[in-house]
């Protein structure tokens, strides 16, 4: 199925919570990195950074799913012809591999999106405030929005939902750190 096909399968009940979740979470953390790794430098700095960053970052996630679970489907593919068909035929052509290969498209595109959805999160502060509150607003609206999903992680998998939450931001928190050392020393 060619790019009108993946499209068509773009719809409410094509998402998978799962790619939107790891995106959001990848997009954010890696974009509050690069705006705490940027908070030196000029405000159009940050933002360019942040942005720039985070559709690298989403772009990278798409090509990075449909390279690697491609892989994988191969593999099987290969796998399952070896034991199934002996020496003719072949499954590339059956609809359950071409599904795979969708739901393959389709899960890495979404989580590309969100990545990229969740790398705007930490930067919409500097549109709106002085550097340093932009700064401080970023990091808590970050890790406000890694509360959140740490609580509907905890939801789906039953756990504590305040200890769910928390664990997400300690994430957060850690990313915060790490990123401010490292803007200290360069």
């Amino acid at each position: 199925m060619g790019i009108k096909g993946i499209i068509s399968k773009m719809t409410l009940d094509n998402i998978d919570i799962r790619y939107i979740i790891r995106g959001l979470i990848d997009g954010s953390l890696s974009s509050l990195g690069v705006v705490i790794g940027a908070s030196g430098g000029d405000v159009g700095i940050i933002i360019g950074a942040g942005i720039g960053g985070g559709v690298a970052n989403g772009i990278s996630n798409i090509l990075g799913a449909l390279t690697a679970e491609r892989a994988m489907l191969e593999g099987e593919r290969a796998s399952q012809e070896k034991v199934l068909l002996q020496s003719s035929g072949s499954l590339k052509r059956s609809s359950s591999y071409q599904e795979a290969l969708d739901r393959t498209a389709v899960s890495g595109i979404q989580d590309g999106v969100a990545t990229a959805f969740g790398s705007i999160v930490p930067v919409i502060p500097f549109f709106i405030f002085d550097k340093l509150t932009a700064i401080i607003v970023s990091i808590l609206i970050t890790l406000s929005l890694l509360f959140i999903l740490g609580i509907y992680i905890g939801k789906m998998s039953k756990e504590q939902l305040h200890i769910a939450g928390l664990k997400m931001v300690i994430g957060g928190v850690l990313v915060a750190l790490i990123a401010f050392g490292i803007e200290r020393l360069v």
